[in-house]
Parts: structure tokens; sequence; C-alpha cells
């Protein structure tokens, strides 16, 4: 395999150092939670091999709200980035084909470019408010797809694709004989949305991955999970996991079960955070003339671009943000966009460090005009 760094990584938060920022856009999460607020005792944990699948209790609860799903159709593992590796090399090869949404978190595209699979990527447009064309890949499906993979709520513009698309594209990875792929890394960030089941309830043709990495502001215990109802492949996907890894952390398998099983507590506050962010950035969205978005419907991040009548010099627009301003968001390149798209988030950020990264950013684009 031939692995490629992802910009995303490179100028990440914490690769640029947290201590050179101070008002974090860049971030698609909630705010980095503490141990000590978690009323949570350790000591009892043994530090032995954890069960391969993920621990029972954690399993079960990731499932607890499906009259569908086992915890036999949950694979627990060290991040869902691992998950979506996991993932993809174990369904494809350099023989085989997927088709794959742009814009995408960087490792659904990098890992199979890792392994030399063929691709048709499908680019969503702004002008369509990045709605997904079912026909369009419909067309790019080939005798030798292997996957469809899409993400939703999507990263990185938080629109929600509604259940009739989902079913569509279900139905089509059935007849094609492939899977799908839906990243759910964001299912729990539904501030305004309801919250729809797994997709991986569907059929045992679609796969579910997420985490606890956004919705709950511990992505340094690194657990994320994949759901599948088709056992065949869950057994080959823990063939995959175990030739990784073997088992995940018992000590973050034991917070990730903490977090989950008081969810009901624990998200209402991360969401009326989230609710109080959103509507002060919608304000400042309106009142702004350089910027148009797809408002998100679920997340914590928007994908807005620069408009047309305006011709900014991005790099200046980006360095002068950092360096000047000591404030970040996530330049569309990260994405494999151009750089008049941004990713700015508005969940991690507190309330004043919201409002000043907006304006900060409000001042660099008129600077770089």
């Amino acid at each position: 395999m031939r692995y490629t760094r992802m910009p995303i990584e490179i100028e990440s938060p914490e690769e640029m150092g947290y201590g050179n920022i101070r008002y974090n856009l860049a971030e698609s999460s909630v705010r980095d939670i503490y141990l000590r607020d978690l009323n949570i005792d350790l000591k009892d944990v043994v530090l032995f091999y954890g069960e391969h699948k993920g621990i029972t209790k954690l399993r079960e609860t990731i499932k607890e709200e499906s009259k569908i799903l086992t915890a036999d159709d949950v694979l627990v593992t060290t991040g869902a980035a691992t998950a979506l590796f996991v993932m993809a090399t174990t369904l494809l090869n350099s023989s085989d084909h997927l088709v794959v949404i742009r814009p995408n978190y960087g490792t659904n595209l990098e890992t199979p470019r890792a392994i030399n699979c063929a691709m048709s990527i499908i680019d969503l447009k702004f002008e369509n408010e990045f709605e997904i064309d079912v026909n369009e890949i419909r067309k790019a499906i080939q005798p030798n797809t292997k996957l469809i993979s899409i993400t939703n709520p999507h990263n990185p513009t938080g629109k929600v694709f509604d259940e009739k698309l989902i079913q569509q594209l279900v139905q089509l990875a059935e007849e094609s004989n492939c899977h799908l792929l839906v990243d759910e890394t964001y299912r729990d960030l539904n501030f305004q949305t309801e919250l729809n089941p797994y997709a991986a309830e569907l059929s045992d043709k679609v796969i579910s991955v997420s985490s606890v990495s956004k919705s709950f502001g511990a992505p340094g215990i690194r657990i994320g999970w994949l759901i599948c109802r088709d056992k065949k492949l869950m057994h080959d996907f823990l063939a995959a996991k175990e030739q990784i890894c073997l088992c995940n952390s018992v000590v973050d398998e034991e917070i990730a079960f903490h977090l989950l099983h008081n969810k009901k507590t624990i998200l209402p506050k991360h969401h009326e955070h989230i609710r109080t962010n959103f509507a002060h950035f919608k304000q400042w969205f309106a009142q702004q003339s350089c910027l148009e978005w797809v408002e998100p419907q679920a997340g914590v991040v928007c994908f807005p671009r620069v408009k047309a009548e305006y011709k900014p010099d991005k790099e200046k627009l980006y360095d002068t943000l950092f360096s000047k301003y000591a404030t970040i968001v996530g330049p569309g390149h990260w994405f494999e966009q151009d750089k008049i798209y941004m990713r700015i988030g508005f969940g991690y950020p507190l309330f004043e460090e919201l409002k000043t990264g907006l304006s900060n950013l409000e001042e660099c684009i008129a600077l770089s005009l």
C-alpha cells in the first residue's frame, strides 16, 4: 500500500498546535471534554486483552435503540477512521471499483487510492444544494463495483439526505450486488432534526460507521464502530481488525460505555450549546456579503464559499487568518475543493470564541480582496 498524508490531517489543529490557536473554527466536533467531568471510576478495570469485537455491554448500548440490530452486528474499532479502513481494505482491492461522493472525509477517498482501487467520484454541486443524484450514481456502477460510499449527515456541509434517497441507494446497492457505506459520524449531532435509525437496519448490504469523537467530544479515547447485518462480512471485518490491532483499549471502551449509557443526559447539553452558537452563526451569515452557503441541517459544520463576484487572494486569506488573528477554518482543499470553499465549525468554540472568530474571518476576507 502507498500511503499519502491528507491535508486535513497535516493542517489539523492538533498538528498546527492548539497553543497557537485562539479561535478554532476548524473542528467538526463539540468541545473536547475532561475525564474528570465524567465522574467515572476506572480503578476496577482489568487491563487484559478485551473482547475482539468490543466489550459486549458497549456493543449492546450502541445498538440499544434498534429493534432490528443485535450486538453481533456491531464491531467496535479504534475510532471511526479504523472502521473505515477495515471496511475499505476488506471489501476492495486493485481489481474492484467503488462509487464515492465528494466532498467527503479524506479517508473515504485516500484508502481506496492506497490500494489502487478504481473509483468513480460523484461531485456534489453547491448549485444543487449538495444533493445526491441517484441516477448519476446508477450510471457510474460497473460490473466490478463493490461499494457506494456516502456520508450522512454529510461531511463537510451538514446536509441530511432524506429517507427516500437513502432507500433508493439501498435498492441500487441490492440490485447491483454491492454494499452501501453510510458514514454516520455526525449522527448524534442532530440538534434540529429527528434522529434516524442506523442505515444498516435497512439491508444487509448497508454498512454504518460512527464514533464517540464528534458528538461526545471524546476523540482522545479512539472508539468508533461499524454496523452491518451481513454475518459473513462481519466475520471478515473482525479478521481485519485482529490483523490490525487485535482489540481496543479496555480503558477506552469503559469510558465509551459510560458516555453512551448516559447519552440522554450528555447529548442535550451539547445540543443546547450548538443551538445557541448556530443561532448567532445564522445571524452573522445573514449580515455579511462575501459568503454564500447551503444551510446545514445537522452536525456542527457548514461548507460556504466566497461569492463569484469576489476574487480573494486565497493564500493571503488563510495565512493572515492564522498568523495575525490566531483563527483557523478548514480550507476547501481539505476536501479536494477550491479554497474559495471553507468548512466552518460552530460546535467546538465557546460562544465568545465563535463571535470573535467569525469577526476575524470577515475581516480577513475583506483584507484579501
